[in-house]
């Protein structure tokens, strides 16, 4: 489990292929800030850009780690099939504090940056979620945008999509990847846990009382 409080911000320094063909994962060396990997080891839960992944392999020096990534996981997420800057969050503990909302670290989608600019001291992003996850995007419900635990401003039903947009302040941008976003860009979403039960509980009517039941 996560929050979507970027703890640190990474960059694939490189992808091998783990196979010849497109059934083949990849993996991935990753560089990591100076001295966020001191109390990570082998098998930990690392959060890349939202989703969650296993360290494999830590190099000496502390500075980078390797994850190996399935070919499932690379067709259901964005950003992590070539070199680039990645959010990273390391899994919650139990006695951290809850500063963003209850993340899986399981992508639900993939969503197309629309806009992202200046507004006054913050910044605007619009992000076109796909029209399955509109139903779960509610005003000043929860978000995670490529790991990053935010607010939603506003919602728009679309044909081709539900657009919402999110207000970044400067300290997001400044400490998170997402300040390298540009429109067009494909970003990793995951819906609000609570939102996903609550559908789930909705959908699944009681069965009718029976005479024998009532016997």
């Amino acid at each position: 489990m996560f929050t979507g409080i970027i703890t640190g911000v990474g960059r694939i320094a490189a992808v091998h292929s783990l196979g010849s063909s497109d059934q083949h994962g990849k993996r991935l060396t990753v560089q990591a800030p100076p001295g966020y990997l001191d109390d990570v080891g082998l098998g930990d839960s690392i959060a890349l850009n939202g989703a969650c992944m296993t360290v494999t392999s830590l190099d000496p020096a502390g500075q980078q780690f390797t994850i190996d990534i399935s070919a499932e996981s690379l067709q259901r997420t964005a950003g992590l099939d070539r070199p680039g800057p990645v959010n990273l969050e390391k899994a919650l503990r139990a006695h951290d504090r809850l500063g963003g909302h209850i993340v899986s670290g399981h992508v639900d989608g993939i969503g197309r940056v629309t806009h992202f600019a200046a507004v006054g001291e913050s910044w605007e992003l619009r992000v076109l979620a796909p029209t399955a996850l509109g139903k779960y995007l509610a005003y000043k419900g929860s978000i995670t945008v490529n790991g990053v635990s935010l607010t939603v401003n506003r919602v728009q039903d679309l044909p081709s999509g539900c657009e919402c947009s999110i207000n970044l302040i400067p300290h997001t941008v400044e400490h998170t990847a997402l300040g390298s976003l540009q429109a067009g860009a494909a970003v990793n979403l995951e819906i609000d846990l609570i939102a996903r039960y609550v559908e789930r509980m909705l959908s699944v009517r009681a069965p009718c009382p029976t005479a024998l039941d009532a016997a």
